[in-house]
């Protein structure tokens, strides 16, 4: 049963009728676990399959408010103890070498040019 409906092959009804079945397990499931954790709802009313968003979601009392996330994650972190955390790859020898050549060449072009700067202006 990993695939009972398909685009690429045959769909048979008895195929049909286990995908059907499957969607109404799943669907009577979501409706107890909405019902549960909010108990004021109809939940007959607002477990049509039909999507509201936004206001209409407020409206109906399927959700208790309404922001972005980092709205919430900008609230939640003024509660919470937040760490910031960076990882660092360690480089190979070759990069580190490389790294500090890189550098070096960069400070005696720097002081080069400072001194045809000096040479220039005098």
């Amino acid at each position: 049963y990993k695939r009972t409906l398909t685009v690429f092959g045959e769909n048979t009804e008895k195929g049909r009728e286990k995908f059907q079945e499957d969607l109404d397990i799943t669907h009577r499931l979501f409706k107890n676990f909405v019902a549960r954790y909010r108990p004021q709802l109809h939940i007959d009313e607002v477990a049509t399959g039909e999507v509201w968003l936004g206001i209409a979601a407020l409206d109906k009392q399927l959700v208790d408010e309404l922001k972005t996330s980092d709205e919430y994650l900008a609230e939640r972190a003024k509660q919470a103890e937040v760490y910031h955390l960076h990882y660092a790859e360690r480089k190979s020898l070759q990069e580190r070498v490389g790294l500090a050549a890189s550098h070096s060449v960069e400070h005696l072009a720097g002081k080069a040019w400072e001194k045809v700067s000096q040479h220039r202006f005098w």
